[in-house]
């Protein structure tokens, strides 16, 4: 994984989102924390992420939504997303990973570690096939 990559995390939940930045940030990435799906779309518009973890269940724009529209934005197309969520069970994990090239959901609750080495397993694999 290149060290201080950027990694956007959309969490309403702000004890969680502030535990996986805490994380992240131990593991050497650079991490932009929002807590809406809104804001998530405009910190992808304004500045280059090289990983995106969002929960599914966001105000404003659902996860599954703003991976839909990142999908669109340049420079966004191979870009890896791990979607966390409360309803690991009511999604169709599959068709998310099909449609919007999802490298993986997270039930909750889960391990702040496992998501650390999801990002960076995304991140040399990402890196190696670009």
């Amino acid at each position: 994984m290149p060290a201080g990559s950027k990694v956007l995390i959309a969490e309403d939940n702000a004890a969680l989102g502030n535990v996986l930045k805490f994380n992240l940030e131990r593991a050497n990435f650079a991490v932009t924390l929002v807590n809406n799906g809104l804001a998530a779309l405009e910190a992808l518009a304004k500045e280059r992420f090289d990983l995106l973890i969002t929960d599914q269940q966001m105000p404003h724009v659902e996860g599954s939504e703003i991976c839909r529209r990142l999908r669109l934005m340049e420079g966004y197309s191979q870009t890896p997303i791990i979607l966390v969520t409360a309803k690991g069970l009511e999604l169709n994990q599959e068709s998310l990973r099909q449609e919007l090239g999802i490298a993986a959901v997270f039930a909750k609750p889960f391990s702040p570690s496992a998501i650390v080495q999801k990002a960076e397993a995304c991140l040399n694999e990402y890196v190696a096939n670009s």
